[in-house]
């Protein structure tokens, strides 16, 4: 690993705790409440198309997942869904809101052993509100130097970051769950990532196999398997 590094962020989502594991229980919820309508692969393509064309109006994130939960239903139903249906999705948002922070496995013995030798920082996408809410929930907060929520996780996005930081590109590494938002942006504007895989993955957040073979980048299987590579 680049002996240089002076900084190094952490994704926050399916990073340092479960996130996409809620996303895909509420799609569970919304394709039987809509099953009336449609077949439950039909309801999910939609519902992702719904969210893609929604992304640059919302950004990411539970509130903007919602608004496109209801629009989608509103048109699998031609405009019929009743108002009990139309409540009970925006209850699945807030189910989401109120969801209970899991870290995920070792998270903590990581931050604990790189705080101090290095300055640590959080570097997210999504809602800013249910993101602060979230860092304060898991406790995580005296670990971290700096927070970005950003809009989107672009080369830009982190050259913005990077300059906010007064480091070079060098010295900076990412750590996170997403090759398309946390490596391959990283790796382009030269700086260091490492991939650290969660089990569920939004297909938005997918690659072409093509993309992810041309590049070199480090995989673990776990968050603690970084430390051998930092210490």
């Amino acid at each position: 690993m680049n002996s240089k590094i002076k900084v190094i962020a952490f994704d926050a989502d399916d990073t340092l705790w479960v996130n996409e594991t809620y996303f895909r229980e509420a799609e569970k919820e919304f394709a039987k409440l809509l099953s009336a309508y449609e077949t439950e692969n039909k309801i999910d393509q939609e519902l992702f198309k719904t969210e893609i064309k929604n992304l640059s109006i919302y950004g990411y994130g539970i509130k903007g997942f919602v608004l496109s939960m209801v629009e989608c239903a509103l048109e699998l139903s031609n405009y019929q869904l009743d108002q009990k249906s139309l409540e009970k999705i925006l209850n699945i948002g807030k189910e989401m809101l109120e969801k209970p922070i899991e870290l995920l496995v070792g998270i903590e013995d990581v931050l604990q052993s790189l705080q101090g030798k290095y300055k640590l920082v959080v570097a997210t996408k999504g809602d800013l509100l249910d993101q602060e809410r979230k860092l304060e929930k898991s406790n995580l907060l005296k670990y971290f130097h700096h927070i970005e929520v950003m809009s989107d996780k672009k080369e830009k996005d982190y050259q913005k970051l990077i300059r906010h930081l007064d480091i070079h590109p060098s010295e900076f590494l990412m750590i996170g769950n997403s090759l398309k938002s946390d490596v391959l942006p990283l790796l382009a504007i030269g700086s260091s990532a490492i991939h650290v895989p969660f089990h569920t993955t939004w297909a938005h957040e997918n690659v072409p196999k093509e993309q992810e073979s041309a590049t070199t980048y480090l995989t673990v299987l776990n968050i603690k398997q970084v430390l051998p590579y930092l210490e």
